[in-house]
């Protein structure tokens, strides 16, 4: 079969930016209390009128910048999200339109903050199969929209931003070429209930808010995340030491540093941009992604391993030769 090559990202945040301090003039938090718990100090939060389809477009427009891809070269565009424009269409069918792309196929997936794994896991698919040549996967979420701007649990949790990765078929060369080694994709609905948003079309009509069991999501997100990744390097006779960086969903600074000490990974390899960005749902590990390519950490031939867990509970982890 044939391989998906990753050809570059792209990143794309608000300009609004809010900070621990300007959450604390408004409900009953610190900066001090927000950073011991989760490491964020800050998050960008889109303009009045700034819709996940926007963000994105921008994200989008940098990726095939950086991968020197023009738009009539893509057949497959991904958008995964939770905070589509509009019920339906999708709302990857709106970038498509605004791209200018013309063929091909485009949809949204939904899984929460483990979205953009799924969202990998089917273009990978899609690419080695023959189904696409060159595909758009998406992150994007403008998530201030579903908070509750009055639970301190969650409205200092989350951010809003998008972010991209062109990849193309590739015939397979050789075991060591570049390209997505493997996905791996879970979900249990027994914890359905421990974080989910309190309405939408099917149930009230409105969008509701993100309601969360913060105690319930961390007991689990930790062994789960970590597990996907063991899962990932024994499919592919790797040892976690083989890995060079872990690139995992930025929920939470604990979260995160519980995750790379259960795998044994240096926190020196481990992409980690919480702190300035906040949890932007399905676009944080394309953001980070982004974010390690533009500064040039990731160099070809790194093994580069992706892990999330989002509502559901769905969870999932990704190995890239990069």
């Amino acid at each position: 079969m044939n391989r998906a090559v990753v050809l570059g990202c792209g990143a794309y945040l608000p300009a609004k930016i809010v900070t621990n301090d300007d959450l604390s003039a408004r409900i009953d938090t610190t900066d001090e209390w927000i950073q011991q718990r989760t490491g964020i100090r800050q998050r960008h939060i889109a303009a009045d009128g700034e819709l996940t389809s926007d963000l994105a477009l921008a994200a989008c427009r940098k990726a095939l910048a950086r991968s020197g891809v023009s738009t009539d070269e893509i057949d497959l565009i991904i958008l995964a999200t939770t905070t589509p424009d509009n019920t339906f269409p999708a709302t990857a069918t709106k970038v498509q339109g605004a791209l200018g792309v013309t063929r091909g196929m485009a949809f949204d997936i939904q899984a929460v903050c483990s979205g953009f794994i799924y969202a990998l896991s089917v273009a990978d698919n899609m690419l080695k199969l023959g189904q696409a040549t060159t595909a758009l996967v998406i992150g994007a979420e403008v998530f201030s929209r579903i908070l509750d701007w009055e639970d301190r649990g969650t409205c200092v949790l989350f951010g809003d931003g998008a972010g991209a990765m062109v990849l193309r078929a590739a015939p397979p060369v050789a075991d060591d070429a570049r390209g997505v080694l493997s996905t791996h994709l879970f979900s249990d609905g027994a914890h359905y209930n421990a974080l989910y948003v309190d309405g939408g079309p099917g149930r009230n009509g409105l969008a509701g808010h993100v309601r969360m069991d913060g105690k319930e999501v961390y007991r689990h997100a930790v062994n789960l995340m970590a597990t996907a990744v063991e899962t990932a390097a024994a499919a592919n006779d790797m040892t976690l030491d083989q890995i060079d960086w872990l690139v995992p969903h930025q929920a939470n600074i604990r979260i995160i540093d519980s995750i790379r000490r259960r795998l044994g990974v240096d926190e020196n390899r481990v992409v980690i941009t919480v702190q300035s960005q906040a949890n932007t749902s399905a676009a944080t590990i394309p953001l980070a992604l982004a974010a390690a390519q533009d500064d040039n950490r990731l160099r070809p031939g790194n093994i580069v391993a992706l892990t999330a867990l989002g509502g559901g509970f769905t969870w999932g982890a990704a190995l890239i030769r990069w």
